[in-house]
């Protein structure tokens, strides 16, 4: 079915979105992901291009793992599977690893996501590595040491769950220390998955000054409060109780690293994304199998499986006013494509039904992983077709259409 068609049916049809951050879990964890699972969840959540991130088992060290990540996601045939490769060998945070050469075999960015380079120096030496050949370098912004135990954001909620939080300083100490090195490198360094008020501040300021940063920020912290954990399910932006029933406390589909913050830390991201601050929306996608996530909250992985409900997220802040649809749809196609260095392909396109309406179900996700605290959830809106490279690799729900790549 033609574009011009499906816009005249009523459907909108946009470019395909790109995602900066998802875990394909493949090697070594594919009872949680596969790259072709997660490449087919891609394009329901209308991501025809997405970038795997390096913590596998083992992780993307090597020029032969990044030609492996790129064949199997060829194989998929479904969304594009980019690679992104490790700074340190092993995400161990001891020795760099080849970036150049890991470059050269197709890594489109360099990060240790989850284990952030906790050495200054080595940090520096990245940045000066990358700066030769104008790589991109993604930092998990975190001072693990203020981090400590804990489990979720620190501030009221944590304290009358009983829980061991992290606090915001974590994430923004961690910012200023990588902020200040890209200034003294000139290289190019890219936060994602930013959180907190502060580091949004950091950024907008190291901005103005001409340093070389960007970020990303994720649908579920634009959307979900720390409340989450102890069982509301109220978006951000709905000030009134919620229609959607309570859920019980310490659910572990609320634990993401970083924490789901406080209403004024969601605000900001906003406020980060109309202004130009923050530069895309990533998914973070993190599926787990339920042996990691069925247990109790402080002993479960964090991380919420968040390819196919991104878009309905944000196109929910989008109704409450908090930004228009245009900043949206920059933030997933021409933002994330700016970052990478590459053009958002023009034969990559989606259609979305923004008014269908459909229930998170388990049966309904084409990820493995199944963690998110929208289950049972019914939401508005739904991708029901996804070109790639002028082919369609994904119909479903277009009304008189017979599904294709549906499974």
């Amino acid at each position: 079915m033609e574009r011009s068609e499906l816009e005249a049916r009523g459907y909108l049809v946009r470019p395909g979105f790109i995602d900066l951050h998802a875990h394909l879990r493949e090697p070594g964890f594919e009872d949680s992901e596969t790259i072709a699972s997660g490449a087919r969840a891609a394009l329901r959540g209308g991501f025809t291009t997405i970038c795997a991130m390096p913590n596998t088992e083992p992780a993307i060290d090597s020029p032969g793992l990044v030609t492996e990540v790129i064949t199997r996601g060829r194989a998929a045939a479904a969304a594009r599977v980019l690679p992104i490769a490790t700074i340190t060998r092993g995400r161990a945070g001891r020795e760099l690893a080849d970036l150049i050469e890991l470059s050269a075999a197709g890594a489109v960015a360099f990060s240790d996501d989850g284990s952030p380079v906790d050495d200054a120096q080595l940090f520096r030496h990245a940045m000066e590595y990358a700066r030769t050949k104008d790589l991109l370098i993604i930092e998990h912004a975190q001072d693990m040491g203020l981090s400590g135990r804990g489990v979720m954001h620190e501030g009221v909620v944590s304290a009358r769950l009983g829980l061991p939080g992290i606090p915001s300083a974590a994430e923004e100490t961690a910012v200023a220390r990588d902020i200040s090195i890209a200034e003294m490198t000139g290289a190019r360094l890219h936060l994602t998955h930013v959180s907190t008020k502060g580091a949004i501040a950091s950024i907008r300021d190291a901005k103005a000054r001409g340093i070389r940063v960007t970020c990303d920020v994720t649908p579920h912290h634009l959307s979900m409060t720390d409340d989450w954990v102890a069982g509301s399910r109220a978006f951000a932006w709905e000030r009134e109780p919620s229609l959607a029933p309570p859920a019980t406390p310490y659910d572990s589909t609320t634990k993401v690293n970083p924490p789901l913050r406080a209403w004024s830390d969601v605000r900001a991201l906003w406020e980060g994304l109309a202004d130009g601050t923050v530069d895309a929306i990533a998914t973070d996608h993190a599926p787990h199998a339920s042996v990691r996530k069925d247990v109790e909250f402080d002993q479960a992985a964090f991380g919420i499986s968040g390819l196919e409900t991104a878009l309905l997220l944000v196109l929910g802040g989008v109704a409450a006013g908090l930004t228009d649809r245009d900043t949206v749809i920059r933030a997933l196609t021409t933002g994330p494509a700016g970052i990478l260095g590459i053009p958002v392909p023009n034969d990559d396109w989606i259609a979305i039904d923004p008014d269908v309406e459909w229930t998170v179900t388990a049966d309904a996700l084409a990820s493995m992983g199944k963690n998110t605290p929208l289950m049972g959830r019914k939401l508005r809106g739904r991708v029901v077709c996804a070109v790639v490279g002028g082919e369609v690799r994904y119909e479903g729900g277009l009304r008189g259409a017979t599904p294709v790549g549906s499974r």
